[in-house]
């Protein structure tokens, strides 16, 4: 279910770039944020056009501009050839990304001391922080204990895509 905030918000930076709502628009925003997955833009499409055929993918990428302009969705770098949005800065504007290198399985985390880390740093170079991310990338502990992940087996039998 589309969180009214997310919609209101995003209703609300449109309409002050001038710009109206429109039924494509809101099936994406439907699509983008009825998932805590990360996804590509050709997944959300893909997403998108389970709930309506119709949607074109000139608009996908036009309201994708919009949702991170708006500050809605966020642009992630997971370490991969795509980009990746992430819907979940909503709820947890300060979380980061642990990626397994073994499986590609991401993990999303929180910690306080990251960010007094982040705020000492740019404070003691005398900046003030626009944008901060976090990306961990690390060997799995269970496939190097046990030799087996779940998740890399699932990944090599195609079950679960990367996300």
């Amino acid at each position: 279910m589309l969180d009214p905030e997310v919609k209101e918000r995003f209703d609300a930076y449109i309409r002050a770039k001038g710009l109206r709502r429109t039924a494509q628009r809101d099936v994406i925003v439907e699509a983008a944020f009825g998932t805590e997955e990360h996804f590509t833009a050709e997944q959300l499409w893909a997403m998108a056009r389970r709930i309506d055929p119709a949607t074109s993918r000139a608009t996908l990428y036009r309201t994708l501009t919009l949702l991170v302009e708006s500050g809605l969705l966020r642009e992630i770098d997971l370490g991969r050839d795509q980009k990746y949005y992430d819907p979940n800065f909503v709820d947890h504007p300060h979380h980061n990304h642990l990626i397994c290198v073994d499986c590609g399985k991401v993990i999303e985390f929180e910690d306080e001391h990251i960010e007094l880390l982040f705020d000492c740093i740019t404070r003691r170079l005398g900046f003030r922080p626009t944008k901060k991310s976090m990306r961990v990338e690390a060997c799995c502990d269970q496939l190097r204990k046990e030799g087996l992940c779940p998740n890399l087996l699932e990944m090599r039998l195609g079950k679960k895509g990367r996300r």
